[in-house]
């Protein structure tokens, strides 16, 4: 496939953009849609920018009844420079086919979808907000949609992206949240579907979001579904701890999400020789810490938030108070180097962003 085979359909009723004070996450959504189709012995075909609209399915559709999807999550930025950019949109589609994997979904042209992506981010270009913190916030997306209910990975998909104008995911901005450490639930488990970005994954997750809300907590800390013991992901974010010193964040196990900002991350910290370690690390090492005071810092990362320090953590009937509540100086110097990065205002010495 290439760009020649993109058809293009603008629409006639642009809609009215909201104030970037209005943002919020996820609630608004731009005038058009990149839509791809497959079906079983023609593969991916009919690639198509159309304005944003309903999808039309049959109820017997297979996402609907054995949850075969995948997902990413990644952004446009507009810089100091008034230049449009993606960052590290190719590592996006090249973890959304290790999920199609897993999900036995057909893979998808890498080089392709990222063209189409940045075909349709330049058709809507003026959505990408401009205000501080705000960023167009983009959601390629594959579900099955064969109508038939057998078990078996359907013969039909269809791979979408949307996207949505947005400001801060979390209402705190970039100050400490509060998160709680969940002890009877699991999200995932090794040779599960943990490492694969797909809705079961959320879904399953929702249960113990729940019950963090109810005590005003922002997220849940999820330990591993094995011993019930290690640290693993914090909502929808990888987790990092600053002990001592040293920055660590759990090893990639098969259960864990490897996540891009948290790469990023990492290679930011080894570029500022600042130490990182990836292992495995129990929440009794945390507490530990905390006990001894030499639990410094501690921050989660993901697309959706950047980076998010956690001002308390709650396990069992304990809140411990991190860096008096406060965002430490690490998470706050990977946080300007980072957005830094995506509005243009530091140079991207990693090769990160995609000038439109």
């Amino acid at each position: 496939m290439t760009m020649l085979d993109i058809k293009i359909e603008l629409t006639t009723k642009p809609k009215e953009k909201p104030a970037p004070d209005e943002l919020g996450f996820g609630h608004y959504f731009t005038d058009h849609m990149f839509v791809l189709d497959y079906t079983e012995g023609i593969g991916w075909h009919d690639g198509r920018i159309v304005p944003y609209q309903p999808l039309s399915l049959d109820p017997s559709a297979m996402i609907f009844h054995y949850g075969q999807s995948v997902f990413e999550g990644l952004k446009a930025y507009v810089t100091v420079n008034n230049e449009a950019l993606l960052f590290r949109a190719d590592r996006n589609f090249k973890r959304l086919n290790n999920s199609n994997a897993r999900l036995c979904i057909p893979e998808i042209d890498e080089q392709y979808a990222l063209e189409a992506l940045k075909q349709l981010v330049s058709i809507d270009r003026e959505w990408i907000p401009s205000a501080p913190g705000t960023s167009l916030y983009i959601r390629p997306f594959i579900i099955a949609t064969e109508p038939n209910l057998g078990v078996h990975p359907s013969k039909n998909y269809q791979f979408i992206i949307i996207m949505s104008p947005s400001g801060s995911y979390y209402k705190e901005g970039i100050n400490p949240v509060k998160i709680m450490v969940e002890e009877q639930f699991v999200r995932a488990v090794k040779g599960g579907t943990g490492e694969a970005k797909t809705g079961g994954n959320y879904a399953s997750a929702l249960k113990g979001q729940q019950i963090a809300d109810k005590e005003g907590y922002s997220q849940t800390l999820w330990l591993d579904g094995k011993e019930n013991k290690y640290v693993e992901e914090v909502g929808s974010m990888n987790i990092f701890f600053k002990i001592n010193g040293t920055v660590i964040t759990p090893a990639l196990n098969g259960s864990i999400l490897p996540g891009i900002t948290r790469d990023s991350m990492i290679q930011v910290l080894k570029s500022k020789q600042i130490p990182v370690e990836e292992r495995r690390i129990s929440i009794d090492e945390v507490v530990e810490a905390a006990h001894q005071g030499t639990l410094e810092e501690v921050f989660g990362t993901g697309t959706a938030a950047v980076i998010s320090p956690v001002g308390e953590l709650k396990y069992l009937d304990e809140k411990i108070i991190i860096n008096n509540g406060e965002i430490g100086e690490v998470s706050q110097m990977l946080y300007d180097t980072l957005t830094g990065i995506q509005n243009g205002k530091i140079e991207d010495t990693f090769g990160w962003t995609i000038r439109l």
